[in-house]
């Protein structure tokens, strides 16, 4: 969940994995010329994605749909931003 605070860089610092209209993404960066690179397996299709840094600036949150509404140049993207679960590297027993 995200504050009224949050833009979509902040969150995508702090996220792991990206569900973009519809589809899971793993692979995501953030170029040093700014925007935001996305790209996803769809069965045996690549999808790539490309946002300007004024589009990922633009993009607003929608609290009943808990997505970020993306108006690009392409046409309208829907973004969840979550955060993947992973185990612990500790094999601490208690004996």
């Amino acid at each position: 969940m995200t504050g009224t605070t949050d833009s979509l860089l902040d969150v995508l610092d702090a996220c792991d994995m990206l569900l973009i209209d519809g589809l899971h993404a793993f692979d995501f960066t953030q170029p040093e010329e700014g925007g935001l690179r996305i790209e996803s397996m769809d069965g045996r299709d690549m999808k790539r994605w490309f946002f300007t840094p004024a589009e990922i600036e633009a993009a607003t949150f929608d609290a009943t749909q808990q997505a970020w509404l993306i108006n690009a140049a392409n046409g309208n993207h829907q973004l969840v931003c979550m955060s993947a679960f992973s185990a612990s590297d500790d094999d601490s027993e208690e004996e």
